[in-house]
């Protein structure tokens, strides 16, 4: 598998057609390589932006006739099961298209805390486990994954390469782990990378986790591709395909290119605009993570989404126990906190930010404050500030850059960093 070339095309300026991204699609399966093979393509939910409707539609046209069968599953992570008409407005088919053209294709989602829908395929030793985390993390790890990919000959991994802030740059065999995995590896991975905190990981290309991400990918017994595309805006810049771990490294330098945005100073207030795909904050948490290096200390960021009225769909309960906190909130008090999914703890920590704990006093960097349709009363309750979306006025904070305001109108996507990043390094290190 390694010896295959890459297919790619893209650049920072280029803007793909539907056929240009079609070639590489049908370069990167074409041939011999999957005729006659069982092939389930691994695709983002609705909560990435991209053409996943094109390319379920280029896999499906590419290898229909040719492989045994092509089917699809979503990479839900913990996220909630999408309906059937969910996935047709995921894959824009309208009018009954998917029934009628793609009749043999199935399309599946991910349950990640359901026992029969996940196979072990292996463990993490202790000791593994303490190398890939540099020391910070001692324990054995299950590696389980959903059982499906078991039953094909070969996984397509089709998704897009963003700044992450959970493992460095999103795509690639992140697909897997936590994408089509088990709560441990899920808890592990996410808990990890908090551990090293978001400023430190998000937009680094080797991290920790993406170490023990690709250590977790070595134990799957099934071929795969990667069909890995950088978007830019609504279009395609680029789409790298062939062996996972090479399309993956060459699609995180066109993103790094594309996606990462530096400034020269931070500022004292940012506007941070969801847009409607992420639908409570456990998703629209990304609107803290890409922007929280250049929020200047004591600053506020405003997550501002008068769309959301959920804290999470899946987590709300556990939310609602544990708030927001800083990591060390939780490490330095790890017994009493050390019973709720690590997950959900590492979520905590990147919405509220790098802070510290001393004394039994926390001390955020960064006020984050809600302007959503969450009412104040459980804001306040999970450590979170809070603003009436309704008086909050776009308008009123754009053109202010001078001042120290700045608003992002789709965040969540871009990564802004500071040209001098040496401030965050410290964070590292546990207190």
């Amino acid at each position: 598998m390694g010896t295959r070339m890459i297919v790619a095309q893209g650049s920072e300026t280029a803007r793909l057609s539907e056929a240009d991204i079609r070639q590489v699609v049908a370069k990167a399966l074409g041939g011999a390589l999957l005729s006659g093979k069982r092939v389930l393509a691994i695709i983002p939910d609705h909560t990435r932006s991209g053409p996943t409707g094109l390319l379920f539609r280029a896999i499906a046209d590419t290898l229909m006739g040719k492989a045994a069968a092509i089917d699809f599953l979503v990479a839900l992570g913990t996220h909630p099961p999408m309906s059937e008409e969910k996935i047709d407005e995921l894959l824009g088919m309208v009018g009954g298209e998917r029934a009628a053209r793609y009749a043999s294709v199935k399309v599946f989602n991910h349950h990640w805390n359901s026992p029969d829908a996940l196979a072990p395929i292996g463990t993490l030793t202790r000791s593994r486990v303490e190398e890939l985390s540099g020391g910070l993390l001692s324990m054995e790890v299950p590696v389980l994954v959903n059982k499906l990919v078991l039953a094909y000959d070969h996984l397509v991994i089709a998704g897009p390469v963003f700044p992450h802030e959970v493992v460095g740059f999103s795509g690639g065999h992140k697909y897997l782990f936590p994408g089509i995995a088990a709560p441990q590896v899920i808890n592990f991975t996410h808990w990890l990378g908090a551990l090293v905190t978001n400023p430190l990981i998000n937009g680094t290309r080797d991290t920790p986790v993406r170490a023990a991400i690709e250590a977790a990918a070595d134990l799957v017994p099934v071929e795969r591709t990667l069909l890995g595309y950088v978007v830019s805006g609504s279009e395609v810049a680029g789409i790298f395909g062939g062996p996972v771990g090479e399309a993956w490294r060459a699609a995180t330098e066109l993103s790094a290119r594309i996606h990462v945005k530096y400034c020269e100073k931070p500022f004292k207030t940012i506007l941070s605009c969801a847009p409607p795909m992420y639908d409570d904050i456990w998703t629209a948490g990304k609107c803290m993570y890409k922007l929280e290096p250049i929020v200047a200390d004591g600053g506020t960021l405003i997550i501002y989404a008068p769309h959301i009225d959920e804290v999470s769909f899946s987590h709300g309960q556990v939310i609602d126990q544990v708030g927001y906190h800083v990591r060390d909130y939780f490490a330095q008090q790890w017994s009493r906190f050390k019973h709720f999914p690590w997950g959900v703890l590492a979520h905590s920590t990147h919405v509220k930010g790098v802070g510290r704990f001393e004394n039994g006093v926390e001390t955020p960097r960064v006020d984050v404050v809600l302007a959503t349709r969450i009412p104040e009363a459980r804001c306040r309750k999970i450590n979170l500030g809070y603003m009436d979306p309704a008086k909050v006025h776009p308008d009123e904070y754009r053109g202010r850059e001078d001042e120290g305001v700045l608003i992002v109108p789709k965040a969540g996507e871009t990564l802004f960093r500071l040209n001098d990043m040496s401030k965050f390094r410290s964070a590292r290190t546990l207190a």
